[in-house]
């Protein structure tokens, strides 16, 4: 039967509803698509903690073997640590999960060889195309399958990933604190224990039961209702933070001791000066055009040079490979590092936090607030019937005005001298995406409400 993948194979990855969507048998031809656009002779691939997910990766090997392609299944993991196995055995993986989205869906984040990101411009467009093919009416059936099948290998790096991770931030000689951590019944629960091993801290953990159903919140953090549980425990246990992962745990969330939520800008722009430090008092920092004015500003403090990008990992990833640079940061807390092969990691940034924390004996809202510099207003999201003719209406609105600058490098771009917004359009749904951000918080509510006034009129 032909299949249509389009409502399935996005920008940067797989994911949909199983099996409505897609199925075992449909994982299996991915597997010997990505074995064929690679090239590889080799693979790793690994899981998250979904009810489908064994089986959808285990028909995802068997149909790379098929090929002749060895197979290395490491089983359950994060994201980052599936980055981690690439990157260390120098293989494209195969990530399978659905991050944050609700249980009935499952999708694949692909890399090649050093983790190098699998987009549509990289790579998945020709595997769509081939499992479509495969799947036509009168077309083979399936890949010509090699004399010789590849051999599949089972093998556990969490406690590798650990110790690389440990290596790249120096925690020896931190204070003790407290941390809760919810893990939302996501990967963190796997990871965590592990990395934080040995370290002078006193674990809360929350939802730490691998459960692909979600049974307590959406492994969500970016939905300020998922934090809420995260808060109230921070607060109960007068802990010194708390630390919130999405349900594959690349993306990490930090609430300092009053529960209050700590910006991933601010987070940015803590981990930049720190890793600046690290490589020398130099190097290029890239921030999305919708992080904090902050960022850039702390990057030069410390001797940096920030490089603005569009929003998106694989916009991220391209510019660190190009310009060489040593640490990325996105609004959306994905945080990319040089020393993990470019890969994002919110495990890592974590371990920043937490050795910047301890490393001095003030509370995390001190600590923080020299990289809170500004108000914003977070991610406001506007149904729209044409999202060109509202940007368009926009520019008329800010275009003469000698005050103000645009631009259009990601959507449109807003700037003055006490303010700023972005309005992008998004890529999936007919959805105006509003950012601004003020010098206090008077301005940015005015300039917030202008801009939805045009964009909702």
């Amino acid at each position: 039967m032909a299949v249509d993948l389009s409502q399935i194979v996005k920008a940067y990855d797989v994911r949909g509803v199983v099996p409505d969507q897609w199925d075992e048998p449909l994982a299996e031809l991915f597997g010997a698509a990505f074995a064929q656009v690679t090239a590889a002779d080799a693979i790793v691939v690994g899981h998250d903690m979904r009810p489908s997910s064994p089986g959808l990766s285990g028909a995802f090997a068997r149909g790379a073997a098929a090929l002749g392609v060895d197979v290395t299944e490491i089983g359950l993991c994060s994201t980052d640590q599936l980055y981690y196995a690439s990157g260390a055995l120098n293989l494209p993986g195969a990530m399978f999960t659905a991050s944050h989205n609700p249980a009935q869906y499952n999708g694949i984040k692909l890399c090649r060889a050093g983790a190098a990101p699998v987009g549509q411009d990289t790579g998945l467009t020709e595997i769509r195309e081939l499992v479509e093919r495969w799947t036509r009416a009168g077309a083979p059936g399936a890949p010509e399958a090699a004399a010789v099948p590849g051999t599949t290998t089972r093998t556990d790096t969490l406690k590798d990933y650990a110790a690389h991770l440990r290596s790249l931030v120096d925690l020896t000689s931190i204070r003790p604190l407290k941390v809760v951590v919810d893990a939302g019944n996501g990967m963190g629960g796997h990871t965590v224990p592990t990395v934080f091993e040995g370290l002078p801290l006193t674990l809360v953990p929350m939802y730490f039961e691998l459960d692909g159903t979600f049974p307590n919140h959406e492994a969500n953090p970016l939905d300020p209702a998922n934090l809420v549980d995260l808060q109230k425990r921070v607060r109960e246990e007068s802990a010194d933070l708390g630390l919130a992962f999405d349900g594959d745990a690349d993306r990490c969330f930090v609430v300092d001791e009053n529960g209050d939520p700590v910006p991933p800008s601010a987070i940015t722009a803590l981990v930049a000066a720190r890793e600046l430090a690290r490589h020398g008092g130099s190097g290029t920092i890239i921030h999305n055009l919708i992080t904090s004015w902050t960022v850039p500003e702390v990057v030069r403090e410390n001797g940096g040079t920030p490089v603005r990008t569009r929003v998106g990992h694989s916009f991220i990833k391209a510019e660190m490979a190009r310009s060489g640079a040593i640490f990325g940061g996105e609004h959306s807390a994905h945080y990319y590092f040089k020393d993990f092969w470019n890969a994002d990691t919110g495990m890592l940034a974590a371990l920043h936090v937490l050795a910047a924390l301890g490393g001095q004996e003030g509370p995390l809202s001190a600590l923080v607030s020299a990289y809170d510099r500004y108000t914003g207003s977070g991610e406001i999201n506007s149904t729209v019937a044409d999202q060109a003719d509202r940007i368009a209406a926009i520019k008329a609105a800010y275009g003469d005005r000698p005050d103000v600058t645009l631009d259009e490098l990601d959507g449109l771009t807003v700037t003055s001298t006490d303010w700023w917004f972005n309005v992008r359009p998004s890529n999936t749904e007919p959805l105006l995406r509003l950012n601004a951000e003020a010098r206090d918080e008077p301005t940015m509510t005015k300039i917030r409400d202008e801009a939805l006034a045009i964009i909702r009129a």
